[in-house]
């Protein structure tokens, strides 16, 4: 029996999640810790997905703050568990993404591994994307092989969407290698409508996209956007999908009602998962949903309702949380690479091969 810890913070940026995993060889959870990531480092994080003055010094400035935050929770994880450093084989830290842009052949995780594995006394692999980039791959997604290892006794044809703030499918089918890709905005243009136009972090329940009108010709512009036509591998990020780029489509259109812009976002964020879906796999009997998405009811039951022939759930029927389905990858992603496992998946990234991912930081 191994004990991993996966550290992650996703495109939201809404906080840190810390999950303690036992690897004995299935995948079990332990205990889990969330950490609130503070607005200051929210905002500099933001910024630091674009071009600006003395990035570099305010990016090594805000992972040194990062690392901090991580450490801290792994600190309290511990503590709560009776654990020690020792009783840790190893910490998967994501890091968190600023650039995304395998097409140029690079991607940028922050998180300072080095000062992880000072500060806790524990190895820390991290850097997952890179070596998925160098052999041509796109770096993302990489947890359709996760996926794949925590629901490989179901049988047929079925899908795990996760929602974060993009979203992206992992395709399982009983006797065929996993598949998977990002299908576009999941979160992240809804998080940022409101909180543009209501100064609130989400949308929660969907209650407020809930009370629009779907606008159709907005949708028809927004479902115009080149990457919606591109077929897997494909990922994408904040450097394509953000308030700018809602802006530059909606400068198109009359003024409309911001609910009614809400209402037209989610019915995007649900079509495009949709589409994928059922270009991919059009016979998928489950569709197992994860991440933030899972809690947004108005989201769910479009998807249910585009998806009639499909059961369309949490993650939680199989006893797995939805909120910590991605930490528990990272921490699973820090077993592959101590053990030597490749644990990329080139029909979901487009790599010319299976690698090994990760760089390790030893304690």
């Amino acid at each position: 029996m191994a004990r991993y810890i996966g550290v992650m913070s996703g495109t939201s940026l809404d906080g840190l999640d810390i999950a303690l995993i036992e690897q004995d060889p299935a995948i079990r959870l332990i205990a889990t810790h969330y950490i609130p990531m503070p607005e200051s480092l929210r905002a500099e994080l933001l910024s630091l997905c674009a071009s600006g003055p003395d990035e570099i010094a305010r990016s090594a400035m805000a992972q040194q703050h990062w690392v901090k935050l991580a450490a801290q929770g792994i600190h309290s994880l511990l503590q709560q568990q009776q654990l020690q450093a020792q009783d840790i084989r190893a910490i998967g830290s994501h890091g968190q993404t600023v650039r995304h842009e395998p097409s140029r052949g690079f991607t940028v995780q922050i998180g300072n591994p080095a000062l992880l594995a000072e500060l806790t006394g524990i190895s820390v692999v991290s850097d997952f994307r890179s070596r998925d980039v160098a052999a041509g791959g796109q770096g993302a997604p990489l947890v359709p092989a996760f996926h794949e290892a925590l629901f490989e006794r179901c049988t047929g044809s079925r899908a795990v969407l996760n929602i974060g703030g993009f979203s992206n499918l992992s395709l399982i089918e009983t006797d065929k290698p996993v598949t998977g890709f990002d299908c576009g905005p999941g979160n992240v243009l809804l998080d940022t409508w409101i909180q543009d136009q209501r100064a609130e972090s989400f949308d929660r329940d969907g209650q407020w996209a809930a009370s629009g009108q779907l606008d159709q010709s907005l949708l028809t512009t927004l479902l115009s956007d080149p990457f919606f036509a591109t077929q897997g591998p494909k990922s994408t990020g904040r450097e394509v999908f953000n308030l700018q780029w809602l802006q530059r489509q909606l400068a198109q259109h009359p003024p409309l009602r911001a609910e009614d812009v809400q209402a037209t976002l989610l019915e995007l964020t649900a079509l495009t998962i949709v589409h994928s879906l059922q270009a991919a796999q059009s016979d998928t009997q489950e569709l197992l949903v994860c991440g933030g998405g899972a809690h947004n009811n108005a989201l769910m039951q479009r998807l249910a309702a585009l998806l009639p022939g499909t059961r369309v759930s949490s993650t939680a029927v199989y006893g797995v949380d939805p909120d910590w389905v991605e930490a528990m990858a990272f921490a699973w992603l820090a077993h592959c690479c101590m053990e030597g496992i490749a644990a990329n998946r080139p029909g979901v990234t487009g790599a010319r091969g299976l690698r090994i991912l990760g760089a390790i930081y030893p304690a």
